[in-house]
């Protein structure tokens, strides 16, 4: 990758967006309310405004691999290459663990904080989560709550949103919707 920008790409969730510099993906952005929502959010997530620009192949290879994902195609994207420089050295961790969830699999909060050090690490997990400047590629919508339970989601939509990726990859959740959902 030897430039800035961002593109936006159209998805089975609708029109998601991807900024990238020369040293990888910088941000990945769901779609939002509208295209103008999108661009801020990711401009929000990448560190600023960005000229819209051709993706080079390495992030044509990202976009194609973030399409057939939401497409329901079980697809890796381990690949892919993620500038984390701004990222705190924790939330690299929980990161990393997350980009090893297969599609169609999931771990819980628990699973992760015992990776990284002990369980009482859940709720840093799950803070960490929420701020994934890279959905999609670090797959935060296959982190359950304990009990297999769907937990929050920041991006639009929320939970349904987190439900939708899931049942795209055919992943189980244990889920019974309540009078709010």
């Amino acid at each position: 990758m030897t430039s800035s920008g961002f593109a936006l790409f159209d998805t089975e969730l609708g029109r998601c967006g991807v900024a990238w510099n020369a040293h990888g993906l910088t941000g990945v952005q769901l779609p939002q309310p509208n295209e103008a929502q999108t661009r801020t959010r990711l401009f929000q997530r990448s560190g600023g405004e960005l000229p819209e620009a051709a993706p080079s192949p390495a992030v044509a290879h990202a976009i194609e691999g973030m399409t057939a994902l939401l497409a329901g195609e079980k697809v890796a994207l381990d690949d892919i290459a993620l500038d984390m420089s701004l990222v705190p050295d924790f939330n690299r961790g929980v990161y990393q663990i997350a980009r090893t969830i297969p599609p169609g699999s999931t771990l819980t909060y628990g699973d992760i904080a015992k990776q990284l050090g002990g369980v009482e690490l859940s709720r840093d997990v799950g803070q960490a989560l929420g701020q994934n400047p890279f959905p999609i590629v670090v797959p935060c919508h296959r982190v359950l709550a304990a009990g297999g339970k769907p937990g929050g989601f920041s991006a639009n939509g929320g939970v349904k949103t987190k439900l939708k990726m899931l049942a795209i990859e055919g992943a189980y959740v244990n889920h019974t919707p309540s009078l709010f959902d």
